[in-house]
């Protein structure tokens, strides 16, 4: 398996459709929000005609208002990834939810927990009246490996873990076991220059909001999906959700959704660390002036001589 990982905006899904032109490949998304149908624009996801030239696995699987776990990404994807190798196909997982991208590169094991809703609906309640700090803070008594791994605003996966814990007893940090893979596993690093990566980031959202993310948000909400939902507080929706709620200007909502994935950035080299002797980084900025719009340019070449020795 090869794995395309780093940071929103660098160029990965863009560096994977090009590789797939040189190799017998099908795509597994790495994404955690375009698991979800009907919230394409704001999730970048792949057009129809990419989807079309390459096979992609692991996008629109659930509704927005559907549950959605790392345990069910996991068994998606690992059946996605044993119908990739038995065709003799190449696997490229692409994303950079570090979460999904770790649990299928180290093998983790992931606890089966069914939701407890009752329980889900005293913690988002115990949220909203004393903060989500209260219940990270319960988390890193319980399970500071876990608790380390999490950003203290995800109520979502704060919520998880302590679901976790309540329901097997054990601290989640110790059930998620691994096993690596039986298969070679190669990861190629996408990186760039901060401040470069975010003009990039910065032109996408505007780009988005010229795409229409604005109506598809409107659409979403017509369709009766609450704000509340964990698909709709995604960066972007939650935003714009909040601008035709009258809560900020259009301008407000542009520049907190440019912010917050600024802070994801932040939060997914904190997943995929530049110091990690397994990730094979290629520094984008460097290829700049010989790129193409999708931002290849050397940086195919690179990887192509990279995954070359690789199979071989």
């Amino acid at each position: 398996m090869i794995a395309i990982i780093g940071p929103t905006a660098v160029g990965k899904s863009g560096l994977a459709l090009h590789l797939a032109q040189y190799f017998p490949a099908e795509i597994i998304s790495a994404d955690s929000r375009q698991v979800y149908r009907y919230m394409d624009i704001g999730t970048n996801k792949p057009t129809p005609a990419e989807r079309a030239s390459v096979p992609h696995h692991a996008i629109d699987v659930v509704e927005p208002d559907e549950d959605f776990s790392l345990a069910t990404y996991h068994q998606l994807a690992i059946e996605a990834l044993k119908s990739i190798q038995q065709k003799g196909k190449l696997p490229l997982l692409v994303g950079g939810s570090g979460l999904y991208v770790w649990s299928l590169v180290e093998g983790w094991r992931i606890p089966q927990v069914t939701p407890d809703q009752k329980l889900r609906r005293q913690l988002e309640a115990r949220a909203e009246q004393k903060g989500s700090q209260s219940l990270y803070q319960e988390l890193q008594d319980i399970d500071p490996v876990a608790a380390a791994k999490i950003n203290p605003g995800n109520i979502r996966r704060i919520i998880r873990a302590l679901e976790i814990y309540e329901t097997t007893g054990q601290p989640p940090s110790q059930s998620q076991r691994k096993k690596a893979p039986d298969f070679p596993v190669l990861l190629i690093g996408l990186t760039q220059e901060r401040s470069e990566l975010y003009k990039r980031i910065n032109l996408r959202v505007d780009k988005m909001i010229q795409r229409g993310l604005v109506e598809e948000v409107e659409q979403l909400l017509k369709k009766g999906y609450s704000p509340s939902l964990p698909s709709m507080s995604g960066i972007g929706y939650k935003q714009i959700g909040q601008f035709l709620r009258g809560e900020m200007t259009l301008t407000e909502a542009i520049d907190k959704i440019k912010y917050e994935t600024h802070k994801l950035v932040r939060h997914q080299y904190a997943w995929f660390r530049l110091g990690d002797s397994r990730i094979h980084w290629l520094d984008v900025s460097e290829t700049e002036e010989k790129a193409t719009p999708d931002l290849i340019g050397v940086t195919l070449d690179k990887a192509k001589g990279i995954m070359e020795g690789f199979i071989s």
